[in-house]
């Protein structure tokens, strides 16, 4: 069933547009991909990355939404990524990067699609694990910017996953989440010995 990839707000994608067209916004992104690109490059696939700072006991907290991720597509592959941020103006650029997360978030996308039951696809970032997933929401008409992983919603995680967690296979939120929350508390110290 197809993915229902939500809008991106137009600011966002707007200040992406003039970014890519300004020399020096691509020359100075330290993205060689990019800069070596044949023909014009094109934002695709925006996913809106939401944040999550704390994994409790009790379960997941609400998320945060950080920014909008557009893949950069040039001919037939994406080269880089472009994330924008809210500022207290508005949507803005924030800058092009590129590496693993790119092509683990196109093939991660693509097993998605392949999935009988329609999802909303979003990021998630874990970062006290060093972790990003795939989220598929399930209600693919809700609002992008919003929401907290439901318990039936599907994490993706994106390779380099942390050891011991299997990239590109789809959990269950209700059944990642355990393992997530055991690795990042931190180990109780017991008293010194006497």
């Amino acid at each position: 069933m197809p993915l229902h990839v939500p809008p991106a707000p137009a600011p966002a994608l707007r200040s992406v547009l003039t970014a890519l067209s300004s020399p020096t916004a691509v020359r100075e992104a330290r993205t060689p991909a990019l800069l070596r690109s044949q023909g014009p490059a094109t934002p695709e696939l925006p996913l809106p990355v939401h944040v999550l700072d704390r994994l409790t006991a009790e379960g997941v907290s609400a998320t945060r939404l950080a920014g909008w991720r557009f893949l950069i597509r040039c001919g037939d592959r994406a080269v880089a990524a472009a994330d924008t941020m809210l500022t207290p103006d508005g949507w803005a650029f924030s800058h092009f990067f590129e590496g693993p997360y790119i092509t683990s978030t196109e093939l991660a996308l693509r097993q998605a699609e392949t999935m009988p039951q329609a999802y909303q696809p979003r990021l998630l970032s874990v970062p006290s694990l060093y972790m990003l997933t795939l989220w598929l929401h399930g209600d693919s008409t809700a609002d992008a910017a919003a929401g907290h992983p439901a318990a039936t919603d599907l994490l993706v995680p994106l390779a380099p996953a942390p050891p011991g967690i299997a990239a590109h296979r789809p959990h269950r939120v209700d059944e990642l989440l355990p393992v997530l929350t055991h690795r990042a508390t931190p180990p109780r110290l017991l008293g010194s010995p006497a």
